[in-house]
């Protein structure tokens, strides 16, 4: 029996050895509701990000200047003010219904993106409370306390127990898989080294990686100097190959966008265009993540 996570590593740490590896192309046919080859989950993530930090840990979110960076924060600020409502018009257009990576204080700070998001019946896989509280370095007692204050603002805000899990902005420790899968969550998405789910080893429950992307990612472009037109072209390029290889091994997709990016008006004609190519072709699944999650499971009931 394993026993519970500390903060020291060992060679045998379980917490080193979370999944098999394998070759895709060597894994039995993945066949996706209604003969899909491609289940697309489009992830806005809508954030919080502190105007004065509380806490600082290993990295400084506002690092150009001292704080108040009003630069920084206002940029983002943007995202929730103006480039969410863009972006919700246009996921409208084409019916999507968003798997949101929430920063879960939205819930309370922005009741009216709270009711638009509530409307539209999207998911909610937390990022947190906030994208300017890091969890690198958390001990093992914060970081559960954490992860159930997210928990129980889900909760008490949509009446559902929460599924997903994506840290805030990327930030986790050896011990987040084992505190998700404790807490009862479903999927996980702080790895990005797959194009189909995979199952994790924890220490309790289960827990279902899910493809999220580093590449077709607005903020990584945005960091590279690209612009919407890069962007768009990127989604069709990564679409036209996992479209194709899905023909013989179902496929996962993720769009992931921020709108304080591509919320912004010169941009967000390139999402439009880029959602209307890949929704312009057959056997293409719209879903979102626990969607993706259960599908996995139901189509490889060993697994589960």
């Amino acid at each position: 029996m394993m026993t519970a996570p500390t903060n020291e590593i060992a060679p045998d740490d379980p917490r080193l050895d979370r999944f098999d590896w394998s070759a895709i192309g060597d894994r039995p046919p993945l066949r996706w509701p209604g003969g899909a080859r491609l289940a697309l989950w489009v992830v806005p993530n809508i954030e919080h990000y502190e105007y004065l930090p509380a806490q600082v840990g290993v990295r400084d979110p506002w690092p150009r200047m001292p704080h108040p960076d009003v630069l920084g924060y206002g940029l983002r600020d943007y995202g929730n003010r103006a480039g969410v409502w863009r972006m919700m018009e246009v996921f409208d257009q084409h019916r999507i219904r968003c798997t949101v990576s929430l920063s879960m204080s939205v819930l309370e700070m922005y009741p009216e993106i709270a009711a638009a998001m509530q409307a539209r019946d999207w998911e909610y896989m937390s990022h947190g409370l906030y994208n300017t509280r890091y969890h690198w370095n958390y001990p093992i007692e914060a970081e559960r306390a954490a992860i159930a204050h997210c928990q129980q603002i889900h909760l008490r805000m949509t009446g559902r127990p929460l599924a997903g899990w994506f840290s805030p902005a990327a930030s986790f420790t050896l011990n987040t898989p084992d505190l998700i899968a404790e807490a009862g969550l479903r999927y996980y998405c702080d790895l990005y080294h797959d194009d189909q789910p995979c199952r994790l080893r924890v220490r309790s429950g289960s827990l279902i990686s899910i493809p999220y992307t580093m590449e077709v990612n607005d903020a990584i472009c945005w960091r590279r100097g690209e612009e919407g037109d890069d962007f768009e072209r990127l989604i069709r390029d990564e679409f036209d190959t996992l479209y194709a290889e899905g023909a013989a091994s179902g496929r996962v997709m993720c769009i992931a966008v921020h709108p304080f990016i591509m919320g912004q008006p010169q941009r967000i004609r390139h999402l439009d265009r880029a959602l209307a190519y890949v929704l312009g072709h057959p056997d293409v699944w719209v879903a979102t993540g626990d969607e993706i999650a259960r599908a996995w499971l139901d189509a490889q009931p060993q697994a589960g």
